[in-house]
């Protein structure tokens, strides 16, 4: 730490921060009795907290969103400069660096033209359920206007996007929720026996499950999907071979918009700079945020093709048909000023082939500590974005309890590493560890990961 706070300052912020803040997924009855925690600082891959205690993230700022490491001085630099010349202006008028991160990221996405900034991944996720429902109103009368989403899946905290939403414990208690949306089953390759799945082309047959939805709502009636590419917090769940495939075929069949949901995937997290293009998708929308300025900068963009984008200016003489929406601080500019310089410091530190070659190779510890602890029933993953499900028996897979996942969760952060578990989302199944450390992680990194989580696994479980 560089010693900005002395010990006298970091009480007082405790104590304000006990007494004021409201912080995010956390019961604060504990704080009645034990501080917070504070992250001070952060340099590369370290955090020091409140006690100058180092931690290795593992986790990218905890929502996998860093994805560069923190104490980018270049990005700082580009958001000052432009916050001079100018912070802000509604998005009804263009920006300098809104309009040349436009340009620089739709040549990363072929197939992709129009970008639509906004501040958060819920927002851009309803931005794109919006498009849906107008586009319904405008060619089909308001018929087609449902939005499937996949069990699992998690697409952002608005009320309309926990209703396309798959993890019931992120829900529960937030209903009556928006109609319209549907949910399709999930294609976990780990857990198809439950599904009573046939071993063979399970892919095919996972995504055929979808088309059975759609069959039964009536495919008039749906105009979206909507589909993470790798699942994250629903148990970081790569699609099985066959899968993508399958469902572009469906959603062309039955002229359904394929929206893409980037939030966590976008800008490298796989080792390509979408999650998608691993497996020759190609979407109508994508949404966006996380890692698109690696949290220097609160920025999320909605893109779609020019098929989509020509559906809101084909009649002028029609007060209503354009994209009748606005986002204030989708025109902030520290976003896409900070975009840019995180996409170039990507290109330039050839940090995507990095992210897959760090990810095969934790991929591959992992696997090492699976079938050193029985307690692991699967790793999985797709670059640095990875998992391990932990089950009390190999043969049926029961589930491991929550409550033994989080205490392994604890034990690497007593030993200074900081990693991730499905937490409040699917009963019964929260029970995968889950990792995702920036995109400049070293094989020494990965080690301290790999060696923390294997000591606080023969220590939990004996």
């Amino acid at each position: 730490m560089d010693g900005t706070y002395s010990q006298n300052d970091l009480s007082h912020v405790v104590a304000a921060d006990k007494a004021h803040v409201w912080h995010h997924l956390t019961q604060h009855k504990q704080f009645e009795t034990k501080d917070p925690n504070i992250i001070v600082e952060g340099k590369g891959m370290r955090v020091w907290n409140q006690s100058g205690k180092e931690h290795l993230d593992a986790v990218s700022g905890g929502v996998w969103t860093v994805n560069v490491g923190y104490g980018r001085e270049s990005i700082v630099k580009a958001v000052a400069d432009q916050l001079i010349k100018l912070p802000y202006f509604a998005g009804s008028a263009g920006s300098i660096p809104g309009a040349l991160y436009a340009e620089k990221l739709i040549s990363k996405m072929p197939g992709q033209t129009r970008v639509y900034y906004c501040n958060s991944g819920s927002e851009a996720n309803e931005k794109a359920f919006k498009m849906v429902r107008q586009i319904a109103h405008k060619r089909y009368g308001g018929k087609k206007h449902k939005v499937l989403y996949r069990d699992r899946d998690y697409h952002g905290t608005t009320i309309a996007c926990l209703s396309a939403g798959g993890q019931d414990e992120r829900g529960a208690q937030y209903g009556p929720y928006t109609p319209g949306f549907v949910r399709v089953p999930h294609c976990l390759e780990y857990r198809a026996g439950d599904q009573g799945a046939p071993v063979e082309n399970y892919g095919e047959w996972a995504a055929n499950q979808i088309e059975e939805v759609i069959l039964r709502e009536g495919p008039d009636t749906v105009g979206a999907l909507c589909l993470e590419p790798v699942t994250a917090g629903g148990g970081v769940i790569t699609p099985p071979e066959g899968y993508w495939q399958r469902v572009q075929e469906i959603c062309k069949k039955y002229d359904i918009l394929l929206h893409i949901d980037e939030v966590v995937c976008g800008v490298g997290r796989t080792g390509k700079w979408f999650g998608y293009q691993q497996y020759g998708i190609e979407p109508d929308m994508v949404t966006m945020a996380k890692g698109v300025a690696s949290g220097y900068a609160a920025i999320a963009c909605l893109t779609t093709s020019e098929k989509v984008f020509d559906l809101f200016k084909d009649d002028s003489d029609d007060p209503l048909n354009y994209f009748r929406d606005i986002s204030t601080f989708g025109g902030c500019t520290a976003g896409p000023a900070a975009a840019m310089e995180n996409m170039r410091i990507i290109e330039d530190e050839n940090l995507l082939q990095n992210c897959t070659d760090m990810g095969d190779y934790m991929l591959d510890q992992l696997s090492v500590l699976q079938d050193k602890h029985k307690v692991i029933g699967d790793v999985r993953g797709k670059g640095l974005f990875l998992g391990a499900e932990l089950v009390t028996d190999h043969d049926t897979r029961a589930p491991m309890d929550e409550k033994k996942v989080q205490a392994v969760v604890g034990d690497c952060m007593a030993q200074g590493v900081i990693i991730g578990a499905t937490n409040r989302s699917l009963p019964g199944f929260n029970n995968t560890l889950c990792f995702s450390p920036a995109l400049i992680a070293t094989k020494d990194d990965i080690d301290e990961i790999i060696t923390a989580v294997d000591g606080a696994l023969g220590r939990v479980f004996g």
